[in-house]
């Protein structure tokens, strides 16, 4: 698989630190597991905020996009007292919670609820008692709508217009909400989609004029066959396939460094020329058989000298098939005796051969003047 440490060069998109809110909205506290954290539609602040914006916007597809956030979130929100989580660099107090929450709710309406809220003991009794009144979320959102765009928390508070407040609270907040915490709404390097693209055709060996369907397609593709080699992994939804990756790396890594041991194993160099000892005697050992196969065939009129060459040939392809040739042919009379007892016949030329000795010659397709040769060579052995 392809390195996967690229990256593409990120595309800044920089908000101004003015687009987070910190609202004291008058909606009353009570211990329950619900907390309304804005009213619907246009709202403001207690004092009057927001000051550079025309006010603060949500409704239902807006409280869609927070609702989806806090799901994929894998922390929840805090509520806190008087905003100190914010406070504690300046002050260096602790900033205990008050309650926590993850789940959200639209209410048509009505406005944004936490649904799931988790109050501490000591934050139930204040609220009980009515020492906190009023709760104040912490949200950005857009300056030329006012229209919420992210939650970050909330704090439960009893001074939502106090004098600076907004300015060092929103300083603070600036400085507390990492672009990691936060959404493409605050300050943070958000890779553009043709980036995105590009990095996904590079990893899947795609051609660069793949479109986001064939990118879409390889990437199932991808997950089958990942699904298929680690299947008791893979059906989990914490696979982490960077992880798994980086572990196979580490196996192989691990095998290659191992020693092997020396009982077990020989090393290369010592059988390729074992390899090559067996083949050099297998070969020596085929000539020597196929050599004797030869001679007792010629030895017995089975073959004829002119016949060697083509017997070698055939025989180092197929020593089964020669062998087989050899059994079953008839001794060629002409090459185990002579009639004529080595005289030629009378009334012929010396040398002459016989009515039978040439129908013999051209039967083996071998010329008359080879076969007399043979006949002589013969004789004076």
């Amino acid at each position: 698989m392809a390195d996967m440490t690229k990256k593409a060069t990120p595309r800044r998109a920089t908000i101004p630190a003015t687009l987070f809110a910190v609202a004291a909205c008058s909606m009353s506290l009570t211990t329950g597991n619900e907390l309304q954290l804005t009213p619907a539609g246009i709202f403001r602040g207690l004092d009057g905020r927001p000051m550079d914006a025309p006010h603060w916007y949500i409704d239902a597809v807006v409280a869609q996009r927070l609702i989806a956030a806090a799901d994929a979130r894998q922390t929840s929100y805090v509520i806190d007292y008087d905003h100190q989580t914010l406070r504690a660099k300046e002050n260096g107090q602790p900033a205990p919670a008050a309650g926590w929450f993850k789940k959200l709710e639209w209410r048509d309406g009505i406005g944004l609820f936490a649904v799931d809220v988790e109050w501490t003991d000591d934050a139930k009794e204040m609220i009980a008692a009515d020492k906190y009144r009023y709760i104040s979320p912490v949200f950005g959102y857009d300056k030329d709508t006012g229209t919420i765009t992210v939650l970050y928390m909330a704090a439960i508070t009893n001074n939502p217009a106090v004098d600076g407040m907004d300015q060092v609270l929103l300083a603070a907040a600036s400085r507390h909400f990492t672009p990691h915490q936060s959404t493409a709404s605050l300050s943070q390097e958000v890779p553009s989609m043709d980036e995105l693209l590009e990095q996904l055709r590079w990893l899947l060996n795609l051609p660069v004029g793949a479109t986001a369907e064939d990118i879409l397609a390889q990437l199932q593709k991808l997950t089958e066959a990942v699904k298929q080699a680690v299947p008791d992994q893979a059906a989990a939804a914490s696979f982490d396939l960077v992880a798994h990756l980086a572990a196979q790396q580490q196996a192989i890594a691990s095998l290659s460094a191992a020693t092997p041991d020396p009982a077990k194993f020989v090393a290369i160099g010592v059988m390729q020329e074992l390899q090559t000892q067996v083949a050099a005697l297998t070969s020596q050992l085929n000539t020597t058989k196929l050599d004797g196969l030869i001679k007792q065939a010629m030895d017995a009129g089975k073959l004829l000298p002119s016949q060697e060459a083509w017997a070698r040939e055939w025989g180092g392809k197929d020593f089964a098939a020669l062998s087989a040739y050899i059994d079953v042919a008839q001794p060629i009379a002409a090459l185990t005796g002579m009639q004529t007892g080595g005289t030629p016949p009378s009334g012929d030329k010396p040398g002459a051969l016989t009515e039978n000795q040439v129908a013999l010659c051209r039967a083996m397709g071998i010329s008359e003047e080879d076969f007399r040769n043979n006949l002589q060579a013969a004789s004076q052995a």
